[in-house]
């Protein structure tokens, strides 16, 4: 017989995959990085430059994210 608690790790596990797997296979935006944020004009670090498509600052993206998402 299968542990309740085991079952449940292995369901929240799949579940997690399936959503790493989902934003993973999300097209990202290629091309050259800006080196200043699109809406604060604040620094971009080169790290993150590094990426590729980058436009925004992690604070201005945060925000983004958020008011895109609901």
């Amino acid at each position: 017989m299968v542990c309740p608690f085991d079952r449940a790790q292995a369901l929240e596990q799949r579940d997690r995959d399936r959503s790493i797997a989902a934003q993973l296979a999300k097209s990202r935006t290629t091309g050259p990085s800006l080196s200043e944020c699109q809406d604060c004009g604040g620094d971009i670090p080169k790290a993150r430059q590094a990426f590729g498509g980058i436009v925004r600052c992690i604070g201005c993206q945060t925000i983004f994210e958020k008011r895109t998402t609901r």
